[in-house]
C-alpha cells in the first residue's frame, strides 16, 4: 500500500499561502511606515517653533491623515475576516506610531486629548473597545500603549518649548498628562509590557515637573499656579 501524502501537499500549499500573505502585508507595512515617518519629521518642527507656529504645524500633519487611511485600508484588504489575530504583529508597532502621531497632532491643534471617534475618522478603522470585532480594528492595547509615547513625547515639548520662549505650555502638558496617568490609574493593567510602559508615564510626569518648577522659580511663567505642587508624583 502507497504512503499517501496529500495532507502535506495541503499543508504546503496552505504554508505557501501564508508566506505570499505576509509578503504582501511587509509591503504594505513598509509604505505605513514611510508616511508615519513623514508626520514625524513635521511633527518634530513643533519643538523648535514659536507658540503661534504650532497649530499650523499640527494641522499639516493632520492633513496626512489620508495617506495612514489609505495605508489600513489597503491592510485589511489583505487580512482575511477572522484572522486578525494571526497577523496584526506585522502592523502593531507601526500602528501605535500613527495612533500616537494622531494624538500629539491633535493635543497641538486643541490642547485636548483624543477621542476614539476623532481617532476612528482620522484612520477609518474601529477600535475594538469591547474585544468584539473580527475584522481589521485597532487593538485596545495598541491604543493605550500610544498614549504612553505621547506623554514622553510631550515630556519633551515642555523642554523644548522653554529653549523657544514658550514659558506657559509645561504648566499646560504638566496638567493634561497627569490627567492622562489619572486615567490609567483606573485600568486593572496586567504585568505585561503595557503594565511596564504605563510605570514611565510616572518619570515622564516627574521630567515635566523639574521643567514647570524651573520656569516658577524664575517667574518666567505667566501663571503663579504650579502644577507640581498639586498632585507630585513619587517613585
Amino acid at each position: 500500500m502507497s504512503f499517501d501524502l496529500t495532507i502535506f501537499k495541503q499543508i504546503e500549499a496552505s504554508m505557501e499561502e501564508v508566506s505570499l500573505r505576509k509578503d504582501e502585508i511587509f509591503r504594505c507595512v513598509r509604505d505605513y511606515e514611510k508616511t508615519c515617518r513623514y508626520i514625524t519629521a513635521i511633527l518634530n518642527r513643533v519643538h523648535s517653533a514659536s507658540a503661534n507656529e504650532v497649530p499650523g504645524i499640527a494641522q499639516e500633519a493632520l492633513e496626512q491623515f489620508s495617506r495612514i487611511k489609505q495605508h489600513l485600508a489597503d491592510l485589511s484588504k489583505i487580512v482575511p475576516y477572522q484572522q486578525f489575530y494571526r497577523y496584526n504583529d506585522l502592523w502593531s508597532r507601526t500602528i501605535q506610531t500613527s495612533l500616537y502621531l494622531a494624538e500629539f497632532a491633535v493635543y497641538l491643534s486643541s490642547e485636548k486629548l483624543i477621542s476614539p471617534e476623532e481617532l476612528e475618522n482620522l484612520c477609518g478603522v474601529k477600535i475594538n473597545l469591547n474585544d468584539d470585532l473580527q475584522d481589521f480594528h485597532i487593538t485596545v492595547e495598541d491604543f493605550l500603549h500610544s498614549f504612553v509615547t505621547l506623554s514622553n513625547e510631550l515630556s519633551r515639548l515642555a523642554v523644548n518649548s522653554v529653549t523657544a520662549g514658550d514659558y506657559n505650555r509645561p504648566l499646560r502638558i504638566s496638567k493634561f498628562v497627569k490627567e492622562l496617568y489619572t486615567g490609567f490609574q483606573l485600568l486593572n493593567l496586567k504585568n505585561d509590557s503595557l503594565r511596564k510602559r504605563f510605570d514611565a508615564i510616572k518619570y515622564h510626569i516627574k521630567k515635566i515637573e523639574e521643567v514647570v518648577y524651573d520656569v516658577s522659580l524664575r517667574k518666567l511663567s505667566g501663571s503663579t499656579n504650579v502644577p507640581m505642587a498639586e498632585h507630585p508624583i513619587h517613585e
